[in-house]
């Protein structure tokens, strides 16, 4: 974590993989991490691979922030292929003109239509499921200053060691 707090402070975006078994701690960091972006007012996304997964982050990480030791109170939603369109424009919608703080939801993050206002912190969770267009697909819906995209902040996740994992960390 304290890493993590390190690569956040600066403007240079964190690129970073951590790895660790089932109930290793990694929802524990992601949270901690999320905190982080929400307290620098920034957005924050969790991509899942799964409805199933991203449902549980939602009800989890949101309980979690109910705590949090300041006032910040983020707005959170879900965002999967369950939702009826019109609640998908809603989340949409929120997510662009910024009252949506944390979206979790799974590849329909990444779906056109998705922008968001100022996305800090990008976080995905399982990461080995989703391809590297898929996952670059997301740090480029941030907004654009003079011309030129802000990338967020971003990190993966994963309790599969591959080697197309391990050839990124390395590259």
């Amino acid at each position: 974590l304290l890493d993590i707090r390190a690569d956040i402070a600066k403007h240079v975006p964190m690129n970073r993989l951590l790895q660790g078994d089932v109930g290793a701690g990694k929802t524990a960091v992601a949270v901690a991490t999320i905190g982080m972006g929400l307290y620098n007012r920034k957005q924050v996304a969790l991509m899942a691979p799964t409805s199933i997964l991203a449902e549980q982050h939602y009800r989890g990480i949101s309980k979690s922030l109910e705590n949090m030791p300041t006032d910040i109170r983020p707005v959170v939603a879900l965002l999967t292929s369950a939702l009826t369109q019109s609640e998908c424009n809603s989340v949409y919608r929120g997510l662009d003109d910024g009252s949506i703080d944390l979206v979790i939801g799974t590849h329909a993050i990444i779906q056109d239509g998705v922008q968001f206002n100022d996305l800090g912190v990008a976080i995905i969770d399982e990461q080995h499921r989703f391809g590297v267009a898929q996952r670059r697909k997301l740090w480029e819906k941030t907004p654009s200053e003079k011309g030129q995209s802000i990338p967020p902040h971003i990190l993966v996740m994963t309790a599969t060691p591959i080697p197309r994992t391990l050839a990124m960390s390395v590259y």
